[in-house]
């Protein structure tokens, strides 16, 4: 009997080798397979290895990337973005390998469990997705702006009653940042991967300034004046231009006003003209020459009214129509600029006048500096460098013996300070800044041009002393000289009878009357008829060819005395 049951046994294990052996090739199949039934979220994924469900999973998102979000802003503004837009991503793919190992995977309860239940209910696996935010935020910050509306502030306007105010708009903003936080928020959480809305967030833009608070700007905070006189016509209209671009300027508490940003471009179709300005230590003609006595002017007038200042730089040499220090500067290729910021707890107002080629801004405010409480500045020249030498350039395009200067320029080095009195005792002095101005020597541009070999090279010599004062003396000495020669150049003898027979000019027509050698003295000859190779330019009077102190550019009055030493009070 024993050995009846030892040869089943070896029969059954016989045939249950035959049986996997010959099984063995679709129960490997079976394995890599995803049992019926199984789903990764919409997409039905039996049968199918893990490979082929991902691609699966992939063209269905594909499908819903094309889906529609309508961002409505406000009534009849809205905007439509797809789902793939805002960065739609597959978070899980590894759901794959994991839905295919269902019902294969565990101990022999384990996956009879999982196949029984199967085949009551389908195993559906989660599809975990994402989105961009920053993708979202860039939509809304590119195609909501439009719908932006921002607030009007109100603003003052001076008149000669006071001042009248114009009441200020209220306006609409999208919030970006609280209505990417939603979008994100409905697609993660409640989109049903249909067509979708979202009402964006919109807050409400308030106008700044009442009626209230302007009217208490009525008080005199600080005024400066600066004069023009001696500008020409162009740097006039510079200026007038600045100051009507400034004039009317409404800043409300923690409003920072740049001069710079408030008066450019500096074009003729804004209004500007060309006039002297500084470059590289030399006077230049530019579009809008004399911007900077506008910004100077209205520096001083912010320093009285103490407001915040917080961007000024000096000329790079000196000016006459302030103090040492007390300019400001502004210089596009440069990058300097004057800004300054409302510190105070009300706004000002900026008022800018030219009269009587003056300027003058006055900034209004609401006055609440004590009664007994004066302001001024003082200027403090540290040191003083005087030119002591010319500097002289020749050009052989230019008629020998003309001189063409530009004016010295006396560096400084000065401080400015801050005084502060109470009922007219001091009680602080403070440095407000240093200021460096260079010096530069005066520069002269002497013609060489000329056929008179020996004029010529006198006038080299002359160049060579490297003295613009002699060779202005030796140009108006040669100009003389050419001036008072013989007219051996064009006499009578030249034009004998012989050259002009009796048959073409007959007696009847030209008698010896109208032509005798007496009749043609050295008057017809005068120096003023001369070629202008033979007058230089330095035989016209000083006022046509100015001296160093008085340069050919249209310059504000200290671009016309650098020669002299500032005077400071």
């Amino acid at each position: 009997m024993e050995k009846i049951r030892k040869k089943l046994f070896l029969a059954a294990v016989c045939l249950l080798f035959v049986f996997f052996h010959m099984t063995a090739p679709a129960r490997a199949q079976s394995l890599a397979a995803i049992e019926k039934g199984v789903y990764i979220g919409e997409t039905d994924v039996s049968g199918m290895t893990a490979e082929q469900a991902e691609q699966a999973v992939e063209a269905y998102l594909e499908e819903i990337r094309d889906l529609s979000l309508v961002l409505h802003v406000a009534e009849g503004e809205e905007i439509t973005v797809k789902a793939g837009d805002m960065g739609l991503s597959w978070e899980n793919p590894e759901v794959a390998a994991e839905a295919v190992g269902l019902g294969k995977k565990g101990n022999m309860v384990q996956r009879y469990k999982a196949l029984r239940d199967l085949q009551h209910e389908n195993k559906i696996y989660e599809l975990s997705f994402d989105f961009d935010k920053e993708l979202i935020r860039q939509i809304l910050e590119e195609q909501c702006s439009q719908f932006n509306v921002e607030a009007v502030d109100a603003v003052l306007t001076k008149t000669a009653a006071g001042f009248s105010v114009t009441p200020g708009q209220t306006g609409i903003l999208v919030d970006e940042e609280t209505s990417a936080e939603k979008i994100y928020s409905y697609l993660t959480d409640e989109w049903d991967f249909q067509n979708g809305a979202v009402d964006l967030v919109v807050k409400v833009d308030e106008p700044r300034g009442s009626e209230e608070e302007l009217a208490k700007v009525k008080d005199v905070l600080g005024s400066f004046t600066t004069n023009f006189k001696s500008s020409g016509r162009s740097r006039v209209g510079n200026i007038e231009n600045g100051c009507r671009l400034i004039s009317g300027t409404t800043l409300y508490p923690g409003d920072e006003f740049s001069m710079y940003e408030m008066v450019a471009p500096f074009t003729a179709e804004n209004g500007y003209y060309m006039a002297g300005s500084y470059l590289n230590g030399r006077v230049v003609d530019s579009l809008g020459g004399g911007i900077c006595q506008v910004s100077t002017t209205l520096y001083n007038a912010v320093l009285l009214a103490e407001l915040e200042v917080t961007e000024r730089h000096n000329h790079s040499m000196i000016v006459s129509y302030v103090e040492p220090s007390a300019d400001a500067a502004i210089a596009e290729s440069a990058g300097k600029d004057f800004r300054f910021v409302n510190n105070l707890e009300h706004p000002v107002y900026i008022d800018g006048v030219v009269a009587d080629k003056n300027i003058t801004f006055t900034i209004y405010g609401s006055e609440t500096r004590a009664a007994g409480r004066q302001v001024t500045y003082e200027s403090e020249v540290v040191s003083v460098i005087n030119p002591n030498s010319d500097i002289i350039h020749t050009d052989v395009a230019m008629p020998l013996g003309q001189v063409v200067t530009e004016a010295a320029h006396i560096g400084y080095k000065a401080n400015l300070w801050k005084v502060v009195k109470e009922n007219g005792v001091e009680v602080s002095r403070e440095k407000i800044n240093s200021s460096s101005y260079k010096m530069v020597p005066r520069t002269a541009t002497v013609g060489l041009s000329t056929n008179d070999v020996n004029a010529y090279n006198e006038m080299l010599a002359a160049v060579a002393t490297n003295n613009i004062d002699h060779v202005k003396n030796v140009a108006a000495a040669l100009s003389q000289s050419a001036a008072s020669a013989p007219p051996a150049e064009q006499p009578a003898a030249e034009q004998p009878p012989a050259e002009q027979p009796p048959a073409e000019q007959p007696p009847a027509e030209q008698p010896p009357a109208e032509q005798p050698p007496a009749e043609q003295p050295p008057a017809e000859q005068p120096p003023a008829e001369q070629a202008p190779a033979e007058q230089p330019a330095a035989e016209q009077p000083p006022a046509e060819q100015p001296a160093a102190d008085q340069p050919l550019m249209d310059l504000p009055p200290a671009e016309q005395n650098f020669a002299e030493p500032m005077q400071v009070q």
